[in-house]
């Protein structure tokens, strides 16, 4: 136990100096210079129902997202797919995420999960005919992440998952490499206390290639067409630390509710604090999740100097039907987040085989 408690101090020391690193890093001169930050957006129905609040909470699949360690915590097979309209209808971008976890002897889980966003057709246009009329073309991005997480004690879990992120339109495209990772500590009489921390998309710069960055011309000498390659700049990818902690208010064996905070330390835009709850009532035939939640960050109020889209409130339901005598259970997930242009629904499905919640 003894040993425990020196790691745990030792990862909440690291996890402290990483924020401060973090903090001094992410002053506002620097938002929008990152590129894609398309990989804090969260794609899971579950945690985006409560502002990814309980990030120290989570656990099996849907963590691979928020924090590494929780996926260690999956039982047996857990299968789940989401779709999403991102930023409203009006916008026209959709979001799919699809992910597997499998538990591994007593300890490990192996899970694996795709996320890819679908911006719709866009009109060619050129500088002879900025109106269009050339047809349409249609960027995408899509983040593979593949992890594995591990308890390596009662009280003490971690993870590290390996995303492989690319992002293409018709002749541009990049893609490179980014590493996630986390910890979760639990403690109390029935564990009901739990902290974490994770950190997020720590990669080398990537930068855009590919036909699009070339343009042919003439010269002028010798009237031979010549084509010039652009050198297009680098950038450093949205880099994220959170730090978390949930307390677990036990009613009874079939009523919980889950109170959970979490800071989120930006490294190119403003940091932010995660305020949720998540109530748990179950029964013999069906399960029901209730969450709320709220994300703020300074002038989050101001519709002229916020620096982000979403507005903070976030909310969200799950309905378990358990099957058959050996934890199987097949679950349906909703969440809705506000956003400046309009609500984003989330819709989604899981199967739990041989594990229950």
């Amino acid at each position: 136990m003894v040993l425990n408690k020196n790691i745990l101090v030792g990862l909440l020391l690291s996890g402290s100096m990483l924020c401060s690193l973090s903090g001094q890093a992410g002053n506002e001169d620097r938002a929008g210079s990152a590129g894609s930050t398309e990989l804090n957006i969260n794609p899971w129905a579950r945690s985006a129902g409560w502002g990814m609040a309980g990030m120290s909470s989570m656990n099996g699949l849907e963590s691979m997202f928020s924090n590494m360690a929780g996926l260690a915590y999956t039982k047996g097979t857990e299968i789940a797919f989401c779709r999403s309209n991102w930023l409203g209808q009006a916008s026209g971008i959709g979001l799919n995420a699809f992910g597997f976890a499998q538990k591994l002897g007593e300890t490990g889980a192996l899970g694996i999960s795709l996320s890819s966003f679908n911006y719709g057709d866009i009109q060619i246009t050129t500088t002879e005919l900025p109106e269009g009329g050339l047809g349409t073309y249609s960027p995408s991005s899509m983040n593979i992440a593949l992890g594995y997480a591990k308890k390596f004690s009662p009280t003490i879990s971690g993870g590290l998952s390996v995303k492989v992120i690319s992002t293409q339109m018709t002749n541009v495209r990049t893609q490179g490499v980014a590493l996630d990772a986390g910890i979760r500590y639990v403690t109390g009489e029935n564990e009901q206390i739990k902290f974490g921390i994770s950190l997020r998309n720590v990669g080398p710069p990537m930068s855009f290639k590919g036909d699009g960055l070339a343009i042919e011309m003439q010269n002028l000498d010798t009237e031979l067409l010549l084509t010039t390659e652009q050198r297009a700049a680098s950038y450093e990818l949205p880099s994220q630390l959170n730090i978390g902690a949930s307390y677990d208010f036990i009613f009874s064996e079939k009523s919980t509710l889950v109170a959970a905070l979490t800071y989120t330390s930006n490294s190119f835009t403003r940091d932010q604090w995660r305020l949720g709850v998540e109530y748990k009532l179950k029964s013999e035939k069906v399960h029901f999740i209730l969450r709320g939640g709220y994300v703020y960050e300074s002038d989050i109020f101001s519709a002229d100097n916020r620096a982000t889209a979403l507005t903070g409130p976030a909310g969200g339901l799950s309905v378990d039907f358990p099957v058959g005598e050996n934890g199987t259970a097949i679950g349906l997930d909703y969440a809705v987040r506000t956003s400046a242009l309009g609500f984003i629904h989330t819709v989604g499905a899981k199967i739990n085989i041989g594990g229950g919640e």
